[in-house]
């Protein structure tokens, strides 16, 4: 009796599910969903070539460093970089004398306690320090961003489909609502205090465009065009990401020819000694008259029967 309960129900439930979904279908195909108007006016990111790119990529240190000065004197005012360290400057090529100078100069100093009092204090950084938030909370940070949190950006280029080519995307990205999307999307008008950049998510983004060419000026001479600062601060935030990444493809290269040179040593030595070898196998098995009669002088001397 519970069986034919339980048949009866699932066959009830089974039901209800099939009507749900030919029902769910009818209205998608009679009352299809309005197009959006980032579904249209969403743009993939730019190409970026960059030295690091590929297998056998390796990181241009005066293109980071570079890159680490447009984060330094732009990024950093909204954007934190908690997952590293001023001591790793050292991969963009900076002595410790330069990297204890950048750490003691950074405008944002690093909690503390004062040791007389208790009371919580700041005090500058040490190379060992990671790189302070410019916010203390995420309530201060949204206070000063009209109530958007700023990514980290640590990991940014591992975090966003695209990577580096994203940033540099976003960065060079913000223009005018085209006339074609407010004529299709009346109601798509870019909200006060947003910004259209067609390579965002959702078109609009609360980040006000944080750099136009020109913010900084650097020391060899490279032009500081809108291109060339975003293509660099997309460099430097790669190189955060993976600081070791020039040493991994280095090493991955030495695997992949010491696997080469090993598979050849080994065909010479199959050559050599396998070659002309004959493999014999010997015809036995359970029903072997040899192996049957092993069987049966076991079974006589456990006392088994059969």
């Amino acid at each position: 009796m519970i069986r034919v309960i339980s048949f009866v129900v699932g066959v009830v439930f089974a039901g209800v599910l099939l009507i749900a979904m030919i029902g769910n279908l009818s209205t998608y195909f009679t009352s299809p969903p309005a197009p959006l108007p980032a579904e249209e006016f969403h743009l993939a990111p730019k190409h970026l070539a960059l030295a690091s790119d590929g297998p056998f990529g390796r990181f241009d240190n005066q293109q980071l460093q570079r890159g680490f000065q447009v984060y330094s004197e732009v990024c950093s005012a909204c954007h934190s970089l908690k997952l590293a360290s001023f001591r790793e400057l050292k991969g963009l090529g900076y002595n410790e004398a330069e990297i204890k100078k950048i750490a003691s100069d950074w405008k944002t100093e690093v909690p503390s306690i004062n040791p007389d009092t208790g009371e919580p204090a700041t005090r500058k950084a040490l190379p060992s320090d990671t790189f302070p938030a410019p916010f203390p909370n995420e309530t201060a940070a949204r206070a000063a961003n009209n109530n958007a949190l700023p990514p980290d950006l640590t990991l940014i280029t591992k975090a966003r489909e695209g990577g580096a080519a994203y940033v540099y995307s976003l960065l060079t990205g913000y223009q005018n609502q085209p006339a074609e999307l407010l004529h299709k999307f009346p109601d798509a008008k870019t909200p006060p205090g947003l910004h259209y950049n067609p390579y965002f998510a959702n078109l609009n983004i609360a980040m006000p465009q944080p750099i136009k060419g020109g913010e900084v000026t650097f020391a060899d001479g490279t032009p500081n065009t809108l291109e060339n600062e975003a293509r660099d601060v997309a460099a430097f935030l790669v190189w955060a990401g993976e600081p070791n990444l020039g040493n991994r493809h280095a090493a991955g290269l030495a695997v992949v020819v010491f696997l080469l040179f090993a598979s050849v040593l080994a065909y010479l030595a199959y050559r050599q000694i396998w070659h002309e070898a004959k493999r014999v196998v010997r015809a036995t098995g359970p029903l072997d008259p040899e192996n049957q009669a092993k069987t049966a002088r076991a079974k006589a001397k456990a006392k088994i029967a059969g």
